[in-house]
């Protein structure tokens, strides 16, 4: 069933809209406006005058010099207006997208935490949203043309009721069914547009697929490319399928109503041609009547699919509005932060956590405290809670129940970007972005951007400088291939693409640039490196957060040995804590599963 977006949610849209053209283009806004009622008026300028000089030339009296001079200047316009409308409509629509781009994703900052970027709905709104920012050219050329339409059509209405009420009135009644149908056509047009997102977003997911790297050596090691191309042709084929009987459905519409159209045009030719025979109409009205029903047949087909464009637009727009107006996820402090209590460290404090009412618990009842200037490691088997624990440290979400503090001061009372600011870190699934190794580095901490000496000294303290410095371009190489064509490819100075060690040093070097954060937390750092390259990395991290608080995850127990505070956890919940000789002397959890890790390169001697 198609969703049915509320009038109150379009007429929002349409609010929002015009605030963007007005705020991003005032002056072309006003110049597109008098080009349209311009373009609105010529044609029947042009009726009136030519009628003017065929009555004049068949009674033989009367000049024709003034209205034939006003026929030449009105087709100077119509040559020129229409350009000019053009220009000015381009211009609001590339001025009003960039302005709404730039708001769309400045209120995708604004949440806080991930809860929004896991939610399907909210990803289905961003990517229509997102069209919609790059179609206010269509929206100001649809709003332009109906507003063309609505006063031509005013126009031929008032010079057809000069000449017949009643051709009037019936050609009225004809155009009703038609814009009513129209509208709703639009309207189910767009519900179509946003059943078919989820269809869109599978399909776009295999073809990712299929033409990215990332998974390009496994789909052709084990032939699964004809498994997913397959899926993803079907759920083009699913879009398509609700695309044709959409298309199906307006050309049996406006087929019926064009025939009305045709059938209301023919009986007005008829009457005029009868009542010009009887004396009734002169020759003039009667190219006066031909050319105000042909002017308002055309506006009203104009007017309607403009109305129909408009309004799929605006509805489109309602995506927008829906992300720019979203409350955060996470509530932020407004107020003053309490007072901390000095050198009291982070806690947790009886933390439960899931990500719905639906799922299952991932935290349960966890009580922990981390020191200042200690060393505390997290261990345990897949889905023990590690990385939910560190993404509510990070406040990427709220404990469903408990609290977290630091120093005393609860993470809900001190400011998103203050708590981020204190906090650097390395993570499994580091990223690794398509621009220059110094950018690269140098988005751990944007106020580095143009400091080189500062990049390069975490480069060196990740031991990457070496190999950054004999890049083709220095820390100026694009780690990157992306953004040439093939033949570029295999020029070196376009581009360079590391190896996974090398991304994760990078990642480390991204980590050490922003110098004096109270907290580091460092997850799997070391999991893409060879034996030696781990060794020297943990020796080079343990000296950079001597004194500092830290926070360890590995599944490689040896290189958390040497943390103050081991703490295991199973099943979302604390089995075991304590430093390493003691919990090796309890023969617990953590004994079974350093001796096993243990075994495992004594047998490989």
């Amino acid at each position: 069933m198609s969703r049915r977006i509320p009038a109150r949610e379009s007429a929002a849209a349409a609010r929002e809209a015009l605030a963007l053209i007005l705020r991003a283009a005032p002056v072309q806004a006003a110049g597109s406006l008098a080009a349209t009622i311009g373009l609105a008026g010529l044609p029947i300028a042009t009726a009136w005058l030519t009628k003017l000089v065929i009555d004049r030339l068949a009674e033989a009296h009367g000049s024709i010099t003034a209205p034939a001079l006003a026929l030449a200047l009105t087709g100077l316009a119509a040559t020129v207006l229409p350009g000019l409308g053009r220009y000015l409509h381009a211009q609001v629509g590339r001025a009003t997208g960039v302005l709404a781009t730039d708001r769309l994703f400045g209120a995708a900052e604004r949440q806080v935490g991930l809860r929004r970027f896991e939610d399907p709905g909210f990803l289905d709104r961003l990517r229509l949203a997102q069209q919609g920012t790059t179609n206010f050219g269509v929206l100001v050329d649809g709003a332009g043309s109906t507003l063309q339409g609505t006063l031509t059509l005013v126009g031929f209405i008032g010079s057809l009721l000069f000449l017949s009420p009643t051709m009037t009135a019936l050609v009225l009644v004809a155009g009703v069914p038609v814009l009513i149908a129209e509208l709703r056509l639009s309207r189910m047009r767009a519900g179509m547009v946003w059943d078919n997102e989820q269809v869109h977003r599978r399909e776009f997911f295999y073809s990712g697929l299929l033409t990215g790297v990332q998974a390009a050596t496994e789909i052709r090691l084990f032939g699964i490319g004809p498994v997913l191309r397959a899926r993803m042709m079907t759920e083009r084929r699913r879009a398509n399928e609700a695309e044709r009987r959409m298309d199906l459905r307006e050309f049996a519409t406006q087929g019926a109503l064009g025939a009305l159209g045709a059938a209301v045009a023919g009986g007005g030719l008829w009457w005029a041609v009868t009542a010009a025979r009887d004396g009734t109409l002169t020759v003039g009205d009667v190219v006066m009547f031909v050319a105000a029903l042909t002017g308002i047949q055309n506006a009203l087909n104009t007017l309607v699919t403009s109305i129909a464009s408009t309004y799929g637009q605006l509805l489109g727009m309602t995506h927008y509005v829906a992300v720019a107006r979203a409350e955060p996820d996470l509530a932020s402090a407004t107020e003053t932060v309490p007072a901390p209590e000095p050198d009291v460290g982070i806690e947790f404090h009886d933390v439960w956590f899931r990500y719905s009412d639906d799922h299952p618990w991932v935290l349960g009842g966890v009580d922990l405290r981390v020191p200042r200037g200690r060393a505390v490691a997290l261990v345990g088997l897949n889905g023990a809670g590690k990385s939910t624990l560190v993404k509510l440290l990070c406040r990427m979400y709220d404990p469903t129940r408990g609290r977290i503090t630091w120093d005393g001061v609860d993470l809900r009372d001190i400011p998103p970007a203050e708590l981020r600011g204190r906090i650097s870190a390395v993570f499994q699934n580091h990223m690794n972005y398509d621009m220059t190794a110094a950018e690269n580095i140098a988005l751990g901490d944007p106020d580095s951007l143009d400091d080189r000496a500062r990049i390069e000294a975490a480069a060196e303290r990740a031991g990457i400088h070496e190999k950054l410095a004999a890049l083709p371009r220095g820390y100026d190489t694009l780690l990157t291939r992306m953004f040439f064509s093939e033949a570029d490819k295999e020029d070196p100075d376009t581009g360079v693409v590391l190896s996974g060690g090398q991304w994760q040093r990078l990642a480390l070097a991204r980590a050490f640039v922003r110098v004096g954060r109270e907290l580091m937390i460092l997850d799997e750092p070391s999991s893409g490196l060879d034996p030696q390259a781990e060794h020297e990395v943990h020796t080079r991290m343990r000296e950079y957060r001597e004194g500092r608080t830290s926070l360890l995850i590995s599944h490689r127990l040896g290189a958390v040995r040497d943390a103050d505070l081991i703490v295991v956890l199973d099943g979302g919940r604390i089995v075991e804590q304590g430093p390493h000789e003691e919990l090796l002397d309890r023969e617990g959890h953590y004994a079974s599963l350093f001796r096993l890790q243990a075994a495992g390169y004594q047998e490989a001697k």
